[in-house]
């Protein structure tokens, strides 16, 4: 059975292959960036659909080492890519490089983009154009210290793009990192969780769509193995019917967002309108120096702004001071998990964290603590 790699960020690769081993995956092997899984195409489609964590879903075709452009060319002539697309359809490639004889990303893409228009032309006369904005094929390669490694992509457009968010406020979290969070909190999936500063309302539409069993890519229109030939769309049909059957109606139990931004606030209602989920959050616009418990236990899971620009640090130590307050002083009983990407503004609210991950929020390192209010 062939093997398919589910990227995601970093610090979400545990709780990834722990996802994958619950859909029912097998063959399973961690990297630092993602994980490795056997599946046959039916499974590849069920991941895209089911995966919370996943970034993309690839199908790795190449390794070898190159220290030039034509190792690169001659390397990839190797494999028959002409079987993945029609000739009048479009490619584009995505070259990271680090550490090897080959510096510059833009040569790589171009000598991987010859090599397989080249066979395109070699086999048919004709070859496919580059759209660099909707490509029926991506193609990703990797070069880490002159060795190389080539993969399909099946996904499209990142799989963090769920389709129900059409507006954010500033610095947004991915919808992955929302759920990454709320596995790595441990979190039941059978009880509240409030967000204080819920911003656009991520981390509580992640949290309901779980709870219900509500698959992450099932407000997606499009995945790019949907591009590709040999496409199976009764065993799609099947897939997307499994995820249906498991949704639940409604929930015993419900969620809750704080933000002082009405604006905000409302972005927050519509993305949780769109995802289906409206019915078991509720929003509300409150300081976090006055929000209180709406239900008596239950636990906290916020992503509070870093102070990324200058200036903002010193305006956002009151607020990390009432966060602080009002978790010791009214939520006594209650497990706290807050997304730090400022050290120093989390030390404002004199709490001792009692567990700790490390998270990439884009490319900003963050550290996701526990504080328990005991």
């Amino acid at each position: 059975m062939p093997q398919f790699l589910a990227s995601t960020a970093k610090g979400l690769v545990d709780p990834l292959e722990i996802e994958l081993q619950k859909l029912g995956f097998s063959g399973l092997k961690k990297i630092s960036a993602g994980v490795f899984f056997d599946a046959n195409w039916e499974g590849v489609y069920k991941a895209n659909l089911q995966s919370r964590l996943a970034s993309r879903i690839l199908k790795p075709v190449l390794d070898f080492p190159a220290y030039n452009g034509d190792d690169l060319y001659n390397n990839l002539r190797k494999h028959d890519f002409t079987k993945y697309i029609d000739v009048k359809q479009t490619i584009k490639i995505e070259a990271t490089i680090k550490d090897c004889a080959i510096v510059d990303q833009r040569f790589t893409a171009m000598k991987v983009k010859d090599a397989i228009v080249d066979q395109f032309r070699d086999k048919f006369g004709v070859r496919p154009d580059v759209d660099t904005q909707n490509p029926h094929l991506r193609i990703f390669i990797k070069g880490v210290k002159n060795h190389f490694h080539v993969m399909v992509d099946t996904s499209g457009d990142s799989l963090f793009m769920r389709g129900y968010r059409k507006e954010t406020g500033e610095a947004p979290m991915k919808e992955n990192l929302a759920a990454g969070l709320l596995m790595l909190a441990d979190w039941d999936g059978q009880s509240p969780i409030v967000d204080p500063m819920c911003g656009s309302g991520t981390i509580l539409i992640e949290a309901a769509m779980m709870a219900l069993n509500i698959a992450p890519g099932s407000h997606r229109r499009h995945f790019g193995f949907m591009d590709l030939q040999g496409f199976d769309e009764e065993a799609w049909d099947r897939v997307v019917e499994e995820a249906a059957n498991q949704e639940k109606e409604d929930l015993e139990f419900g969620f809750f967002g704080y933000d002082i931004d009405r604006k905000v606030l409302q972005m927050a209602k519509d993305n949780a309108r769109r995802a289906g989920v409206d019915h078991v959050i509720q929003f509300k616009s409150e300081s976090i120096a006055t929000v209180a418990p709406p239900v008596e236990k239950g636990t906290i899971v916020t992503n509070p702004p870093y102070g990324a620009r200058l200036g903002d640090e010193d305006n956002l130590r009151d607020v990390y001071r009432d966060l602080g307050f009002t978790l010791k002083h009214r939520f006594k009983g209650w497990d706290a998990w807050i997304l730090s990407g400022n050290k120093d503004l989390i030390l404002d609210m004199h709490l001792k964290a009692t567990r700790k991950h490390f998270v990439y929020n884009g490319p900003l390192e963050c550290r996701f603590l526990k504080y328990s209010m005991h």
